[in-house]
């Protein structure tokens, strides 16, 4: 296992206010930016469990339109952020290929919600993902992370049929590197769970 480096050594323990702690798994195809994400909002020094890619492989890891990747996640990561009203996430990234489905029951166990990358140049590659998020019950939200060579001729509404979106799910634009966007992008997802949930029953 490896540790990110981490620019600040304060910020281990739980702030003083914290009293909502919630589970979000981050989830998303095969070099979407799971990583790179957490990377960007963790205050605390991130866990990776990243191994690079080997000729073994090749068969099963589909690099197309990634072919810079040289590392993948074959376990999970782990960081974890502090929101304004005493909210703390746990984020838990999860592996992005189908033969590491296995964990995705393990991982997403006591999970409230899920953010879900999806890389616009292979939309495609984020049906299987997207069918597990919904086949566990979970409710999630769409972050469609901003690639430099990413299409821009995608209208919302394209983009939400092209992944056949129910009408309330939020459907967000972040830049995983950019920690203020990506914090956005998992602010729309907690303001959606707090929608779905009635003040009497949170």
């Amino acid at each position: 296992m490896a540790f990110a480096p981490s620019s600040t050594t304060s910020g281990i323990h739980l702030p003083e206010d914290a009293r909502d702690l919630v589970k979000i798994l981050v989830a998303g195809p095969f070099g979407v930016g799971k990583t790179t994400l957490i990377d960007s909002v963790s205050e605390i020094r991130p866990l990776h469990t990243e191994e690079r890619l080997s000729e073994a492989s090749a068969p099963v890891d589909d690099l197309a339109g990634i072919r810079e990747k040289a590392t993948t996640t074959v376990a999970i990561d782990f960081g974890r952020i502090s929101l304004n009203g005493g909210i703390v996430l746990y984020l838990f990234g999860t592996p992005g290929q189908e033969r590491f489905r296995s964990l995705w029951d393990d991982i997403a166990y006591g999970a409230l919600g899920a953010l879900v990358l999806v890389d616009s140049r292979r939309i495609d590659a984020s049906f299987d993902v997207l069918g597990l998020v919904e086949e566990s019950g979970l409710p999630y939200a769409v972050a469609f992370n901003a690639f430099p060579d990413a299409p821009g001729h995608y209208t919302e509404e394209q983009l939400r049929a092209a992944l056949d979106l129910e009408p309330g799910t939020p459907m967000v634009t972040c830049d995983a590197r950019d920690t203020n966007s990506s914090v956005d992008a998992l602010l729309a997802l907690v303001q959606h769970l707090i929608d779905r949930h009635p003040p009497e029953t949170r």
